[in-house]
């Protein structure tokens, strides 16, 4: 009786944590999405209110974020193109570097193997500042300051150790039995790893190229060094942080910029989830 009890209590009390974990997590993304299409006007009438009729509200802080700023507007559509270019671009290299690394560094035995990952991963015991002024500086003589493909680049120096250190994790698990029988058939190395390994490693894929998109998505401080005195060139996340330094921008226009900058996150989240947690590799090594 008394441990029913427990498990009853225990059962309402997770409800609740949960129930307060969501509120926490989705009420700020809700409040923002509600401001970012009230008008300004509605707004400082009640600015304590938490709903607004729908009547009033309005798409028009969309198009003034979104709209060139020759037309009066902020320029994010030139901005997201920007952020788009810069974090595929990203996330492409980053994966084709990453792959043949991390299946190097799980597979084939060389000298310093186990050691490989320490080193990689010892990269992000330097904060990113300390990292930013010599890499301007290479950049600099280089003549990639401000550009985007420098800026790309940056990422990639970034992402590519973690991105090989998540990826080896995974080809780890992949039994080499899969591998052997592929090998005893007639194929090769380069075979195996494209048509055994990559197609079972795919979930860990997703979630490596996602975590590296959100990263060159979300960036600010080198976008900030790189690409300040292009605003032609800024992306998403600078575009922002600008648009909250003006005193004469409407708080509404701000919202509608940051439901912008989480929006594309959230939305390739969603629809990568399936491949994020589906088990590929169960029962692989059966039969």
């Amino acid at each position: 009786m008394r441990h029913t009890s427990q498990e009853r209590a225990f059962g309402v009390l997770r409800w609740v944590v949960i129930g307060v974990l969501v509120v926490v997590t989705v009420f700020p993304f809700l409040y923002m999405l509600l401001l970012s299409v009230v008008p300004i006007e509605a707004l400082l009438l009640d600015p304590a209110s938490l709903w607004f009729g729908l009547e009033t509200l309005t798409v028009e802080t969309y198009r003034t974020v979104l709209a060139p700023v020759d037309a009066g507007g902020q320029g994010f559509g030139l901005f997201l193109r920007n952020s788009a270019l810069v974090a595929l671009a990203t996330v492409a290299v980053t994966i084709a570097v990453s792959i043949p690394g991390a299946y190097a560094v799980s597979r084939l035995p060389f000298l310093g193997r186990a050691q490989v990952s320490t080193f990689f991963l010892a990269v992000y015991l330097f904060p990113t500042v300390v990292l930013a002024v010599p890499l301007f500086i290479v950049f600099a003589r280089l003549g990639l300051q401000s550009s985007l493909v420098g800026l790309v680049l940056v990422y990639v120096v970034q992402t590519v150790p973690v991105s090989i250190h998540m990826l080896r994790s995974y080809f780890q698990t992949i039994p080499q039995s899969i591998e052997e029988a592929a090998a005893v058939d007639g194929a090769g190395r380069l075979t195996v790893l494209r048509r055994v390994v990559l197609p079972l490693a795919m979930p860990s894929i997703t979630s490596t190229g996602l975590y590296v998109f959100m990263i060159a998505w979300n960036e600010f401080l080198f976008a900030l060094l790189f690409l300040s005195a292009q605003p032609d060139r800024w992306t998403v996340s600078l575009g922002l942080a600008q648009l909250s330094n003006g005193i004469e921008v409407p708080k509404t226009v701000l919202m509608a910029g940051s439901v912008i900058l989480t929006v594309p996150i959230v939305l390739l989240y969603g629809l990568t989830e399936r491949a994020l947690t589906e088990g590929l590799t169960s029962g692989a090594d059966k039969g």
